[in-house]
């Protein structure tokens, strides 16, 4: 094949919009360095992507999933599923004894209603600025 033309292309790729875009995403990943499926013949990297599509040594489809994903702005990150809590029994009778732990040590600081308020009420609110 001498000259690829967008004829020798348009039966792969139906859109000749759509045959440009993945022509071009194709000319850039030969640029970034993508090992080529063809020989190069002294030909740019245009030309070389044009080949490909017309001889079919990579897929439309691939190409098109790679450019959508290469123009998306957020990707979705699959994260694990939290892990779910198993529940508390209701009594002691249920509760597993793997730690037997003494619960009577276990202290709890206590504060009274007016405490709280006496405590509040010392609070300085922050100085307002004129940024907001």
């Amino acid at each position: 094949m001498a000259r690829v033309t967008v004829e020798d292309c348009i039966d792969k790729v139906e859109n000749r919009f759509e045959l440009v875009l993945l022509a071009a995403h194709r000319a850039r990943m030969i640029s970034s360095g993508s090992p080529l499926t063809l020989d190069r013949d002294n030909d740019k990297n245009p030309v070389v992507a044009l080949r490909e599509i017309a001889e079919q040594t990579v897929s439309p489809e691939d190409m098109k999933e790679d450019l959508i994903h290469s123009l998306q702005k957020f990707v979705e990150v699959d994260e694990p599923e939290a892990e779910t809590v198993p529940l508390v029994p209701s009594n002691a009778s249920q509760a597993p004894q793997v730690n037997s732990v003494d619960d009577s040590a276990v202290e709890f600081d206590h504060i009274t209603e007016e405490d709280l308020l006496r405590g509040l009420e010392g609070l300085v609110p922050p100085e307002r600025t004129d940024d907001v």
